[in-house]
């Protein structure tokens, strides 16, 4: 069966799609999707929870109508500012409460929103401000100084802090740090003012913006494989249907969860999961900005969250600090754990099902897909080692990895290849790469994978040199572009190691002109000032002679790891 046919609905019924057999019988295999923009899954979870706590951060508790209320004055805000329909809104945020007010106001407006890493270098973010036209940004002060060095810096500069939320001595180590880094007024950007501070000065928007379904709503960086990365454009239609299809798998609670909200929202796993399926359930988000075992179990103690969206990192980490506690930690409020990001050893997810009692699912997605197409059922029926099936609407086939035009057979290796209501509306101005990735209606994921006769699949390898490290995508061509800059580099090549803890971890290999001479202290500093954090190389192997390359140039990295 050729994929020309397939995209054209010439489907055989119960061939194609086998895993609607096993689907858990609360979910079903086709959704409503409402013509909607996706500030309407908050003004939804308002009007029939209005009481119910949206947000729990340190001690600062906000419902849902708190939460539709100042997302309504954020967008009145913005407004003020000059935003129109279409325009970019920046967020640099942790998972904090102001990302999700921001983000829902910028939507009320109007506005795209724009993700920016507080993982990123000035080069990085000045370069996506510069690729979307982005004027307005909201950012926590602390990382204020990425945005006033960049020279395309935005018209608005919107800070929040969180010094005033942290416990005594952590608030006061905060403080210390931002006067560090910004001095003692927060700068020499024109515009910059207090985000809360601002929000206090205005009304709520009368009537926010209902943008057609269709039209962007979501920007967010991925790595290029040119040097340069990309930028997904996910649009309202595409964050809603994720958020109902996710709805869907956990069986359509609503009002019932609280989720552990951990994993980063500027990351699209932690916005789907947590920012809209979250709040299309009504849940509570407990939101933590930064993943630390102890304080994730204190969290978990204190709060008792049903739902835990999370990256094999984590999971790992929890496993080491359950397993060595001097006392015994009340977890098992936790029914369900979704990891995606990386591939999760079924060791791992095993040890922490012990820890918990709860369900521990793996899951498949990509930023292209808003970002999830796959995940293992709820209902106790997983099959470890696989990314489970299809979620509602999604389609996926195996294909001939050389071509892409032909299936393989049932249990045999080629490339993944998706469709549904949740696959990005393409490349933000860059019809080529989008025309590459997205053919007859079709989305070529580039990872290597097989279905098993009930529709169970399973990521084999990745057809590209992806790295994945604490659930964060590496893309070589990246990085090594960086490496080369460097004056004492002739040439390098950027691989992947395994490692328990984060999946992978980043390894380069590196040819310089005089090895005795090379200073590596000077060059790790050269590669933190330059790349993101998850980006920098953790092993660094310097060899003599050239790389391993095919007869067009390329460096044969698989060959590479061979040798090593």
């Amino acid at each position: 069966m050729s994929v020309a046919l397939v995209a054209r609905g010439v489907i055989p019924e119960g061939s194609a799609t086998p895993w609607l057999k096993h689907y858990p019988r609360c979910t079903p295999p086709h959704l409503e999707y409402p013509d909607e923009p996706v500030w309407w899954l908050l003004e939804q979870s308002a009007r029939l929870f209005p009481d119910r706590d949206a947000i729990r951060y340190f001690r600062q508790s906000i419902t849902y109508a708190e939460l539709f209320e100042r997302a309504r004055k954020a967008a009145q805000l913005f407004r003020s500012l000059g935003v129109k329909p279409g325009d970019r809104i920046g967020l640099l945020l942790p998972n904090i409460p102001e990302y999700l007010i921001a983000a829902y106001g910028a939507w009320m407006a109007g506005a795209l929103v724009v993700s920016l890493s507080p993982m990123s270098v000035t080069v990085e973010i000045d370069d996506l401000l510069r690729t979307t036209g982005c004027n307005v940004v909201v950012c926590l002060d602390l990382l204020a100084p990425l945005v006033k060095k960049c020279s395309c810096r935005p018209a608005h500069l919107l800070t929040c802090s969180i010094a005033a939320r942290l416990p005594t001595f952590q608030g006061l180590v905060y403080r210390a740090m931002n006067l560090n880094r910004n001095g003692l007024h927060i700068g020499s950007h024109a515009t910059t003012r207090d985000f809360i501070a601002e929000l206090m000065k205005v009304a709520p928007i009368l009537m926010p913006i209902r943008c057609e379904s269709k039209s962007p709503a979501y920007i967010l960086p991925t790595g290029g494989t040119t040097g340069r990365p990309k930028a997904v454009t996910l649009s309202h239609a595409n964050l809603i249907a994720n958020a109902l299809q996710i709805k869907a798998w956990c069986g359509n609670r609503t009002g019932r969860d609280t989720f552990l909200a951990v994993v980063p929202f500027f990351h699209s796993y932690g916005l789907s999961t947590c920012g809209t399926a979250g709040i299309a359930m009504a849940a509570t988000l407990v939101l933590h900005h930064r993943f630390n075992p102890e304080t994730i179990l204190d969290l978990i103690e204190s709060t008792r969250p049903s739902v835990f969206p999370a990256v094999p990192a984590m999971l790992h980490a929890l496993n080491q600090h359950l397993r060595d506690a001097k006392r015994q930690r009340d977890v098992r409020s936790l029914m369900w754990v979704i990891s995606g990001g990386a591939p999760l050893m079924p060791a791992t997810a095993i040890e922490f099902a012990r820890f918990t009692g709860a369900k521990v699912v793996e899951g498949f997605g990509l930023s292209e897909c808003s970002p999830v197409t796959h995940a293992g059922p709820l209902d106790g029926s997983e099959r470890p080692g696989t990314i489970g099936m299809p979620l509602p609407d999604t389609d996926a086939l195996i294909v001939d990895a050389e071509t892409g035009c032909e299936t393989v057979a049932t249990g045999e290796v080629g490339e993944l290849i998706v469709r549904g209501p949740q696959v990005m509306l393409g490349y933000w101005n860059d019809p080529v790469e989008t025309a590459r990735i997205l053919r007859n209606g079709w989305l070529y994921t580039g990872d290597l994978a097989t279905q098993d006769a009930d529709g169970f699949f399973k990521i084999v390898d990745r057809k590209k040199d992806l790295i994945i490290t604490s659930g964060f995508n590496v893309y070589p061509n990246d990085v090594e572009f960086v490496l080369k800059e460097y004056p004492d580099v002739k040439d390098a090549a950027v691989i992947g190691v395994p490692d328990i803890q984060r999946g992978e971890i980043v390894k380069a290999v590196v040819v310089v002109t005089n090895a005795a001479r090379f200073d590596r202290e000077r060059f790790v500093r050269f590669m933190k000032d330059n790349l993101s954090h998850h980006k920098v190389p953790r092993i660094v192997e310097i060899v003599e002679g050239d790389l391993p390359r095919n007869f067009l140039g390329k460096v044969l990295r698989r060959t590479l790891k061979k040798q090593l």
